[in-house]
């Protein structure tokens, strides 16, 4: 009898966590992954009007695919309890992609203490620990973990300096995770460049037109290109380590 692949198993058994999920981005990978046949836990922290539409919306297409997770993650005792009621929900979790993100301004003069921990709190620490909460059971799932970092983690932004070092280091922990977990979990990494301007700013045009001019491709990309992006590590089998810039070329000028 011939072994049957992994490969040929049917996406749809796969179940997968995304973090900040209800908006945005988060909204964007979710839409994306249940597209590609799986089933999704939504987590959110205070969005539960966008986050519930979003999850009618997926289930009016394909029913008792999605649901709801509400968490404060900045709670990280609760964590092993989150992951056991995450686990329970579909039987299983075969990745998890940490997307749940804090950004604000820290200008050198008047930085505070509290504004590191909340920043380190949420960009790195969080994502952290709730990878080793969820190691286990992607180990047994031969699963993956996808970090959406930042193209300032790379290319650190001026004014934000916590927020920049913040990805810097969701940048080595994607790298540092992806050995300590091998070869059972691969670990990933996205850093996007422009690709939505923040909610409830003022509207800047010189300012996004000098941003967009340090792109290569001379445009803002889109929620999809970082979904697209998502997918094609949960899908790479033999990728590991690697922080992929979604950016339209921003990364190639210093």
């Amino acid at each position: 009898m011939r072994a049957v692949s992994r490969r040929n198993t049917k996406p749809m058994s796969r179940c997968v966590l995304v973090t900040g999920a209800a908006k945005r981005v988060g909204a964007a990978i979710v839409r994306g992954l249940h597209a590609a046949g799986y089933r999704v836990i939504i987590h959110f922290r205070e969005s539960s009007e966008a986050a519930d539409s979003l999850k009618n919306e997926l289930n009016d297409r394909r029913p008792r695919s999605a649901v709801l997770l509400q968490a404060d993650l900045s709670e990280m005792a609760q964590f092993p309890e989150l992951a056991g009621r995450a686990i329970g929900i579909f039987g299983r979790i075969d990745a998890l992609i940490n997307n749940a993100s804090a950004f604000y301004a820290t200008p050198l003069d008047c930085i505070t203490e509290a504004q590191w921990d909340e920043l380190i709190g949420a960009n790195l620490k969080a994502p952290f620990f709730l990878s080793l909460a969820f190691a286990r059971e992607l180990a047994q799932r031969e699963g993956g973990i996808v970090n959406i970092t930042d193209i300032h983690g790379l290319l650190p932004l001026k004014g934000f300096s916590i927020y920049s070092i913040s990805k810097a280091g969701l940048v080595a922990m994607t790298r540092s995770l992806a050995r300590e977990l091998a070869p059972s979990v691969r670990v990933n990494g996205i850093a996007p460049g422009a690709i939505l301007w923040p909610d409830n700013r003022v509207k800047d045009t010189e300012g996004e037109q000098q941003i967009l001019s340090m792109i290569a491709l001379e445009r803002a990309g889109t929620p999809r290109d970082i979904a697209d992006a998502v997918l094609f590590f949960l899908e790479s089998r033999y990728i590991t380590g690697q922080v992929l810039p979604v950016d339209g070329g921003r990364s190639l000028y210093s």
